[in-house]
């Protein structure tokens, strides 16, 4: 029996309970993460399961059900379930529900990857972190760390449209940091960001992160931070960096533009949104400057794929066009209830939760200038780069982040370090103060979103470059 078999034996089981419409994921995931310590492999992690999940819609309510098993008779008692609670949930009575339509997509897609990750020797893996997390110690790290994750996933939908795809997605990423300990300070820098960088890949994407040639750098700006200047407080200029910049995307745009919390549907992990669906194609997000993309079809990003898990096709939208609000991450049914004709950003972490709004890859369209160009362009202003914190509200409006590091920018050039860098502001007021934007654009991986009660852990891409807010509020203590 394969996959798909099991696949269609709990949809038509749905339907046979009464369902107006099912779907099943089967779901097999292999995972892989290894860490270490100030040269020494600190923890090796293998995992691997399999399931299937079903959806079935009866009248206006869901009804959602998962077994870890891939037999006829499981499928089958697993979509019977799912109708039987879709049934109950459906005397309570609520808004109608409708999907917007897709079609029954058939398909077939996976990621690029040269190097399979999980078939690289574990001994070499190995000497990778052991190698830079010494190097960063022997530096002046009091505590190097490293680590890299793994994720293979083999999926096949059936939907009782028509649908019948299986993708095979390939992740995995990197990233090392050093910590050291002063008198009362704690300071901390890391390679290429505070949690590594991941993408839909080969092995051959941590290869490309060379983080050896890193790891003494790191520890010695670590060292340098203890006894650098404070950040000062008070409203300058603020040049953020491209991994800064990709936090603050995900942070106060790609979650505000979820339409389940525009809808008010879900509030998990800091609120709903700001955004009211009226002011779609009207409002004011930023400036002109501002181009923000939901793009899942970006090779290598963390957030691509070639079909959601409702078996949407991959397509790229806009969602801010030259600082207007103009799109939102949607499902089918989210789509519907707004009054919007495309979906295609549901996914879940596993074959046991139900699918939600996620974010894809939600990106800001790079700018004429380079870095150097914007600094250039600054007479008195700080830089700031990857990030060490961050709280927003939970209308996703008001933010504050902090910073690893920043520098002073006086006269057009890169000054002295500053230790403790933060600011803070108004998501739409921030945007559009944004004047200057770099080309350098880099799609930062982000794996470990959280949303949904129970939690699940999304993976997420970010393409982003240096950009210039003026009149920032930095410095903030407390």
């Amino acid at each position: 029996m394969t996959h798909f078999d099991v696949a269609t034996a709990a949809v038509q089981a749905a339907l046979d309970a009464g369902a107006r419409y099912a779907d099943a994921r089967v779901m097999h995931r292999r995972y892989e993460s290894m860490s270490a310590r100030n040269g020494e492999i600190e923890q090796l992690t293998q995992d691997e399961d399999a399931g299937i999940g079903v959806r079935a819609l009866v009248g206006s309510s869901w009804g959602f059900f998962a077994v870890p098993e891939l037999s006829d008779a499981a499928a089958r008692a697993a979509g019977t379930r799912a109708a039987r609670i879709a049934t109950a949930s459906a005397r309570v009575p609520g808004p109608a529900v409708d999907l917007v339509p897709t079609g029954g997509q058939s398909g077939t897609w996976a990621s690029a990857c040269e190097a399979d990750p999980l078939s690289v020797a574990l001994a070499d893996k190995g000497d990778l972190l052991v190698h830079a997390t010494k190097l960063s110690h022997e530096h002046g790290a009091d505590l190097a760390e490293g680590r890299y994750q793994i994720w293979d996933t083999s999926k096949w939908f059936v939907s009782s449209e028509g649908h019948r795809i299986d993708q095979r997605i390939r992740e995995c990423g990197a990233g090392i940091s050093a910590t050291v300990i002063g008198d009362g300070e704690t300071q901390r820098r890391s390679y290429p960001s505070y949690r590594g960088q991941y993408g839909t890949s080969g092995w051959e994407l941590i290869d490309s992160l060379d983080l050896g040639a890193h790891a003494a750098r790191i520890a010695e700006e670590a060292r340098e931070l203890l006894t650098a200047p404070m950040c000062p407080s008070g409203e300058t200029t603020l040049i953020l960096g491209g991994e800064q910049l990709a936090l603050q995307i995900h942070e106060s745009v790609g979650h505000a533009i979820e339409l389940d919390r525009i809808l008010g549907w879900e509030a998990a992990f800091a609120g709903t949104s700001w955004l009211d669906l009226n002011q779609l194609g009207s409002l004011r997000y930023g400036s002109e400057l501002m181009n923000i993309t939901i793009d899942p079809t970006i090779p290598g990003a963390l957030g691509s794929f070639g079909f959601d898990d409702e078996g949407t096709p991959a397509a790229k939208r806009d969602a801010v066009r030259e600082g207007r609000w103009v799109g939102v991450l949607a499902g089918r049914d989210s789509a519907a209830v707004a009054g919007l004709d495309y979906a295609g950003s549901v996914r879940s972490d596993g074959w046991s939760r139900l699918p939600m709004v996620r974010m894809t890859n939600v990106g800001l369209e790079p700018g004429p200038h380079s870095l150097d160009e914007i600094i250039d362009a600054t007479d008195d202003g700080i830089l700031m780069d990857i990030n060490r914190s961050w709280s927003i509200d939970d209308k996703r409006l008001n933010f504050q982040f902090g910073c690893e590091v920043g520098w002073e920018v006086k006269n057009g050039r890169r000054g002295r370090m500053l230790r403790n860098p933060t600011y803070t502001g108004i998501g739409p007021q921030f945007w559009r103060s944004m004047d200057m934007l770099s080309g350098e654009s880099i799609a930062w991986g982000t794996p470990n979103c959280g949303k949904g009660q129970p939690g699940q852990i999304g993976h997420t891409g970010h393409p982003a470059a240096p950009a210039r807010f003026t009149n920032v509020r930095v410095g903030v203590r407390g």
